[in-house]
Parts: structure tokens; sequence; C-alpha cells
């Protein structure tokens, strides 16, 4: 199998991740399909790299992560604020009225991190070990579930505070 294939599969295979973070990092279809495109051309510059040294999902997340971070630096300097697409609340198949409102607060209280932040809760939401997250956002362990629980502190602060002044 030559290496365009094995790349061509790598990206079929967690095409997902790659979906999930242009969806957290883009406003728009366009930026969407243009940071996805970004990222798959940085992964396939680094593939030669790639040492199995972690798994193969935890190399992509760091890349694209690292690539939509690198992208949001160069169009913040034109003032441009990053929403969760509603894509990603469209994921949550919740029947119940008053659980769906919570998690669009949630997400909408997760738009005011900033881009690191936001990355290590998407992998938190993902489910990821601190240890996964640590490799891929490339910091401590320890560093990690210390922003974990300051974000989750400050989510739960700006959620309080929303649902006590009835907003």
């Amino acid at each position: 199998m030559s290496k365009t294939e094995r790349f061509t599969e790598l990206i079929k295979a967690n095409e997902g991740i790659i979906f999930k973070i242009t969806s957290v990092y883009s406003t728009t279809d366009i930026d969407q399909k243009d940071l996805y495109q970004e990222i798959v051309t940085q992964l396939w510059t680094a593939f030669d790299r790639f040492r199995n040294e972690s798994k193969i999902s935890t190399w992509i997340y760091r890349v694209a992560l690292n690539t939509a971070i690198t992208n949001i630096r160069k169009v913040k300097k034109q003032g441009f604020k990053v929403p969760i697409d509603q894509a990603v609340l469209n994921y949550a198949e919740v029947t119940d009225p008053l659980l769906e409102e919570r998690i669009r607060m949630l997400y909408k209280n997760i738009e005011s991190l900033d881009e690191l932040d936001k990355g290590i809760v998407l992998l938190y939401l993902e489910k990821r070990s601190h240890d996964e997250i640590a490799q891929i956002i490339g910091l401590s362990v320890s560093n990690i579930g210390t922003r974990l629980s300051r974000i989750r502190n400050k989510l739960k602060t700006q959620m309080t505070n929303k649902v006590s002044h009835g907003t």
C-alpha cells in the first residue's frame, strides 16, 4: 500500500475527530471546510514524522488542535469570535427541553473560553483521559487537571449566575 493510500485511509477512519475540531473552531461552513483542508494538509506534511509513540488519534488531535488554534490566532487579529457551531449542539439527542436548554447554555458558555481551554474541554467531553489530553495539548497532566478544575468552576459560576438572573 502506498503512502498516499495509507494516509487516505487514516483520514477516512479519523475524519470525525477533524470534523469535531473544525465545528468548534469555525463559524461558517466555508471556514469549516477551509480549516478541514488546512488540518489535512498539516497532517500530510507531518505524516512521515509520526513515529507511533502515541495513538494515531492522539497525534491527529494534537495536529488538528494546533492547526485550529494557529488559525484562530491569525484570524483573531481581525476581531473574530469563535462560537460553538450549531452542528455540535445537534449531536446531543436529548428529548428533555430543560436538559436541552442547559446543554445549549453550557456550549454558549464554552464559547467564552480561550482557544486552549476550548480544546481541553472538547477533549474532556470526548472522555479522553488527563494523560491523553496532556499529550495532545502539550501540557503536563497536573496542569491539565488544574485547568479542568478551573474551567469547570468558571462554567459552573457562569451557568449559576445566568440561571439565578433568569437569562
